[in-house]
């Protein structure tokens, strides 16, 4: 169980089994990750933190979440670049801290991408039955709502979105980030639109007091809450083995991503608060759609209706990238024979993992279409916390363990850097809902007693024997047979290690 895969056996693996085709650069990486970060997070949740949790001080939530993902990125960012393979922090914990571990956070990453995709395709398909109602177009009740919720039947929006970009994943990784790409730009766009037709309308007054909820008390729960908008950057992770030159291109799509999205993040932050009073942002209609509530408040009817355009753009976005992200992570699994393998099946046609993509596009549609989801964030942040958490761990434990290993990207100050993504991790997951905690313990006894009855005995690392702390193995030489110098033991050995 807690047996570590080398490094050295990772790169082998990646020339010996089948690979996915390197076809992203650094702009496709930083596109993606704002594809994956900018969504659900700040156009439903900013509302929810400003109005119940940290009041006036939104900007000082985002910030402190922000910089916690920082942390972490920075963390990220060593491994990726050291292991530039499919499967984020499950490769991570596999090489640093063990089988057992790996499983805990593969399975952990399963419910945070699977639960994120089903929540953000039902609020997907809640503002496009808006803005068919807008032009006349009114869905029957019977295909927009789950079974048993206002005379629904099934959420078919929700469905035809999830297969529409499962189909598009299928088709190509190059095809998948042109379309990211547009949609990004329309995002982007409509947040620059927002932030200008509101500054103009800012009333210093609506500031007052700065801290009016909670305090600090309140400014760490919207923290907490709105974390939710920072973790699509780790699915930029997920791609490192469809990424040319990963070792320079990884950490500029990483950190790059995410300190454009803090930037914009706290900005709205501050422009949303100054034209809304707080404790106006509590109405349901705020709550679903804060930021069109804020433009149709000062008059901008017109800019409330691209900006809910720019909504749905942004969650098919974040679907996009959720949905790559999570069929990357089981992929890897897959190869590891802790899932079966026929979700490593890679298609020579597209060079995509089109058995896995699949069952995760018609899996997480299923959920968005038949089932009432009511999920909150805080299920979703605390498996992210987690993997953030054991992901710093390891980076420390790899410093110690393997100082010699080649790291094209080191982060900074080890072990502090490491040491305070733990310390605000473990704070932020204090201050979620005790219901998460209790959700989550249970997600993960599930997990345990699946690989107890299918990884542990077929687990591929397991029967090939290997250990990097395994003594080595005695080697019987024929004194009559002379020893090959090290230039002649490279050409028979590709993989040996001649600076060892």
């Amino acid at each position: 169980m807690f047996r570590r895969k080398p490094v050295s056996d990772l790169h082998a693996e990646m020339k010996s089994r089948p690979a996915l085709k390197r076809v992203l650069g650094p702009f496709d990486l930083i596109l993606m990750g704002i594809g994956g970060i900018i969504g659900t997070g700040v156009f439903v949740l900013s509302g929810v933190a400003a109005g119940l949790h940290a009041g006036n001080a939104l900007p000082l939530s985002f910030l402190i979440a922000g910089i916690a993902c920082l942390f972490a990125a920075l963390c990220y960012a060593e491994f990726a670049t050291m292991i530039p393979v499919a499967g984020s922090a499950y490769t991570y914990c596999y090489t640093a801290l063990g089988e057992i571990w790996a499983w805990i956070i593969g399975w952990d990453l399963l419910l945070e991408y699977g639960l994120a995709i089903s929540a953000v395709a039902i609020g997907w398909s809640g503002y496009f039955s808006v803005l068919l109602a807008s032009a006349g177009i009114i869905l029957p009740p019977s295909l927009s709502h789950p079974f048993g919720v206002d005379g629904g039947i099934v959420n078919v929006p929700a469905i035809v979105i999830v297969l529409a970009l499962t189909t598009l994943l299928i088709q190509g990784t190059k095809k998948s980030a042109r379309t990211n790409a547009i949609i990004v730009a329309i995002k982007i766009a409509v947040i620059l639109l927002f932030i200008v037709l509101g500054i103009g309308a800012i009333q210093p007054a609506n500031w007052q007091p700065f801290m009016p909820v909670a305090g600090w008390a309140g400014v760490f729960s919207g923290a907490a809450i709105v974390f939710f908008a920072f973790i699509g950057f780790d699915a930029v992770v997920t791609a490192a083995e469809e990424i040319k030159e990963p070792q320079k291109t990884l950490p500029i799509g990483i950190i790059g991503s995410l300190v454009i999205c803090m930037i914009l993040y706290v900005i709205i932050g501050i422009v949303l608060t100054g034209i809304v009073p707080y404790s106006d942002l509590t109405v349901p209609e705020a709550l679903n759609a804060p930021i069109a509530f804020a433009l149709d408040r000062i008059g901008y009817s017109w800019g409330a209706v691209i900006v809910s355009i720019g909504a749905i753009c942004g969650m098919t976005s974040v679907l996009l990238v959720m949905l790559f992200g999570q069929s990357r992570i089981l992929f890897a699994m897959s190869r590891d024979g802790l899932v079966p393998a026929v979700f490593s099946a890679v298609s020579e046609k597209t060079h995509t993992p089109a058995n896995v993509t699949l069952f995760t596009g018609i899996i997480t549609a299923l959920i968005a279409g038949l089932f009432p989801l009511h999920i909150v964030a805080e299920l979703v942040n605390i498996g992210t916390l987690v993997a953030f958490l054991i992901v710093a761990l390891g980076v420390i434990i790899l410093r110690y363990q393997q100082p010699g290993l080649k790291r094209p990207f080191r982060c900074p100050a080890v072990p502090v850097i490491p040491l305070l993504c733990i310390g605000s991790c473990l704070f932020l997951i204090l201050h979620l809902n005790p219901l998460s905690h209790q959700l989550f313990v249970l997600w993960l006894f599930i997990g345990l007693v699946v690989y107890f009855l299918y990884g542990v005995n077929n687990s591929s690392n397991r029967m090939a024997g290997k250990d990097t702390q395994a003594e080595p193995v005695p080697c019987r030489i024929n004194p009559e047979t002379p020893l090959p110098g090290l230039p002649e033991l490279a050409a028979l050995d590709p993989t040996a290690d001649l600076e060892k």
